[in-house]
């Protein structure tokens, strides 16, 4: 009977201790993700403010060119 109960608490040890380590995995994994998704958020946000930058740069650009008049079209009557 003792080797029975020596048996079970063996086996229930064995599962605990296989869980923990499944537990620790799974924090592991997700810590990583979040990790990666703030880097992510981050680099993205970097890359947003860089694009509005430069499309404000080339908008004032394009304000300082000189706007060529439209050519008129020849009317009709004088054909």
């Amino acid at each position: 009977m003792a080797d029975n109960r020596q048996n079970i608490m063996e086996k229930a040890e064995t599962r605990f201790m296989e869980t923990q380590k499944k537990n620790a995995e799974k924090a592991k994994a997700m810590n990583e993700y979040q990790t990666e998704a703030k880097l992510r958020a981050q680099k993205t946000a970097k890359l947003r403010e860089l694009r509005l930058a430069r499309d404000e740069a080339e908008r004032a650009a394009e304000a300082l060119k000189p706007v060529e008049p439209k050519k008129k079209r020849a009317s009709r009557a004088a054909k």
